[in-house]
C-alpha cells in the first residue's frame, strides 16, 4: 500500500468520516480552505486508482466510499513511518517524545502499565 500525500490523507479522513458520498458531499465537510471541486475530484479518483476509495455509478455520477478501513491505513502508514525514521523502532520512536517533551513521564507510565495487563482496548 502506497503512501498518501497530504491532500490525498485529508481527503480520505473525510471519506472515512462520511462513510460514503458524491464529491459534493465530501466537499461540504472539507475543512478550509477548501480545494475547488475539480481538484477533489481528481484527487478522489486517484484514490480509486490506487484502491483506497471505490466508486459505484448512480445515475450521471459516482457515490464514493472507502475501500480500506482506517484503522488499516494507520497501521501499514505507522510501521512504514517507524521504519523509514526511527529505525523500526518503536522504543526510538517514543524515545524522541520523549526528549522532545511531547510525552511525560506519567504518560509513559500509563503505556507500560496497558502493555502489562494487556488492554489492546486502551492502547
Amino acid at each position: 500500500m502506497e503512501k498518501l500525500s497530504q491532500q490525498e490523507e485529508e481527503t480520505m479522513q473525510v471519506i472515512w468520516k462520511l462513510g460514503q458520498g458524491f464529491i459534493k458531499d465530501i466537499l461540504e465537510i472539507m475543512p478550509e480552505p477548501k480545494p475547488p471541486y475539480t481538484t477533489l475530484a481528481s484527487t478522489v479518483k486517484n484514490l480509486e486508482k490506487k484502491g483506497f476509495v471505490k466508486g459505484e455509478k448512480l445515475a450521471n455520477s459516482y457515490r464514493y466510499s472507502p475501500a480500506i478501513k482506517a484503522e488499516e491505513y494507520k497501521q501499514k502508514f505507522m510501521k512504514g513511518f517507524v521504519n523509514d525514521y526511527f529505525k523500526s523502532s518503536y522504543k526510538e520512536l517514543i524515545a524522541f517524545f520523549a526528549k522532545e517533551e511531547k510525552i511525560s513521564a506519567d504518560e509513559l507510565k500509563e503505556i507500560i502499565n496497558m502493555i502489562e495487563k494487556g488492554d489492546k482496548k486502551q492502547l
